[in-house]
């Protein structure tokens, strides 16, 4: 019987580099799909209802393609063909999204192709990212699981950095910030342009560095660590379920946070920082709100260098739950402070603070669900249910979204105070967390 072997720190890498070029395309999303649906003319109370759709395919598409992958077995590898698959489409849709606006179309048909753009687009980017928490599944053993995805979280997070601050920098070397009303600003097209090409690239890298274990390898290593389960008296189904349930609550409370800090972010901004008066008509096209969304993918971007720093430090801690809570208890802090900061510059630190809880969020849950996980032939299955904790949470924000606006006076800033409270019921429902790895 065989146990999988430590693999070095630039095999570690291979295996998430991908996952670069995979969060680019995501933090294009997230940085700019308010503004992008508030510039083709969508109203406040229901922007969180666009942002249902991401989400729900993600709850469709990640438990698919987590069944269907572990029973794929291809000479290019188990989990790469849905990886490159998934990339590719999500290229095509990059190249589409931001053009809603130019097609002749009115608001209301202009919208619907930006949601079907936005359905293709989310489908194809959970396509390729779930491979990535597989393959750490499968080829990552338990002493190196919580390094591999500091590793991926700190790829993810510099993915992020050079998502969010594109449309900053297109517009600062001179491309239009600023269109017609309706029209998509040409520095937001050419930052999905570019994240498209990144994209790509990355994702062919890592499937021409990454051999995957054959079925005969993976079998080995599973009988083993059956094995080792059945000396320890422990059952990895119970322990896998338990931990399962427990994470999910945690993470509940954590992704309605950010779902709310994704939707609302662009408006709390512009209203706080840049002086945009919300209730006024068309104030999408004025060019205080398209730079207040720019200087969101600078906030997101400091986010990202927080998430960065922080990836790096949570493998020194000895216990898992400990750098879990005080991660997100240090993120619940960010967004407290954000309602009541109106300077651009002072921003800075309470979206460093929220890389905080971001960091752990994408780190902590996946390494104490892999370790429950160990030896399990359906790694893929579980971790593709594992998703529905992530998007249950935002489907049920974006669904209360307008409804949680009206509740706090329709102020999109205020939106940032039900994210911290989110958080804090994070924290404390981490204690409840009873697993055996890595208390």
């Amino acid at each position: 019987m065989t146990q999988k072997p430590d693999l070095s720190f630039w095999k570690l890498w291979n295996l998430s580099f991908g996952f670069f070029g995979v969060q680019i395309a995501y933090a294009l999303q997230s940085a700019n799909i308010s503004r992008i649906f508030a510039t083709l003319g969508a109203d406040p109370h229901n922007l969180s209802y666009f942002w249902i759709l991401p989400p729900l395919m993600g709850m469709v598409v990640q438990p698919l393609v987590g069944l269907l992958s572990d029973k794929t077995w291809t000479r290019f590898g188990r989990r790469i063909p849905y990886l490159f698959v998934g990339a590719a489409v999500a290229v095509l849709v990059m190249c589409l999204l931001p053009n809603a606006g130019n097609l002749q179309f009115t608001v209301m048909s202009a919208m619907t192709f930006g949601l079907i753009s936005l359905m293709f687009l989310d489908t194809s980017i959970n396509m390729a990212m779930q491979p990535f928490k597989m393959m750490v599944g499968d080829m990552v053993n338990e002493r190196q699981k919580a390094k591999a995805y500091s590793i991926q979280s700190f790829l993810c997070n510099a993915g992020s950095l050079v998502g969010y601050v594109f449309p900053y920098l297109f517009a600062a070397i001179g491309i239009a910030s600023v269109a017609p009303e309706g029209i998509i600003p040409d520095s937001v097209k050419w930052s999905f342009y570019v994240g498209a090409a990144i994209l790509i690239l990355c994702v062919v890298y890592t499937t021409t560095n990454v051999k995957e274990y054959t079925p005969e390898e993976m079998a080995a290593f599973q009988q083993q660590a059956q094995s080792d389960a059945s000396q320890q008296g422990g059952s990895t189904g119970g322990s896998a379920l338990k931990v399962f349930l427990q994470v999910g609550l945690v993470q509940f409370f954590c992704w309605a946070a950010f779902m709310y800090m994704w939707t609302y972010t662009n408006g709390a901004i512009a209203q706080t920082a840049f002086g945009v008066d919300m209730s006024q008509p068309g104030h999408a096209a004025t060019q205080a709100y398209q730079d207040a969304g720019d200087w969101v993918g600078i906030l997101f971007a400091v986010q990202a260098v927080g998430s960065v720093l922080w990836a790096m430090a949570l493998p020194r801690f000895r216990s898992v739950k400990t750098a879990y809570a005080l991660s997100l208890a240090v993120g619940a802090v960010g967004f407290a402070l954000v309602p009541y900061i109106g300077n651009q510059y002072a921003l800075f630190l309470p979206y460093f603070l929220i890389g905080f809880a971001w960091a752990a969020m994408l780190a902590m849950p996946f390494t104490l669900v892999t370790n429950a996980l160990e030896g399990s032939r359906y790694m893929g299955t579980f971790l593709g249910l594992f998703n529905c904790t992530i998007c249950i949470p935002q489907i049920v924000a974006a669904a209360l979204g307008g409804t949680m606006l009206s509740l706090v006076g329709s102020q999109q800033y205020n939106m940032m105070l039900v994210a911290a409270a989110c958080l804090a019921l994070g924290t404390l429902s981490v204690a409840l967390i009873k697993n055996n790895h890595h208390q």
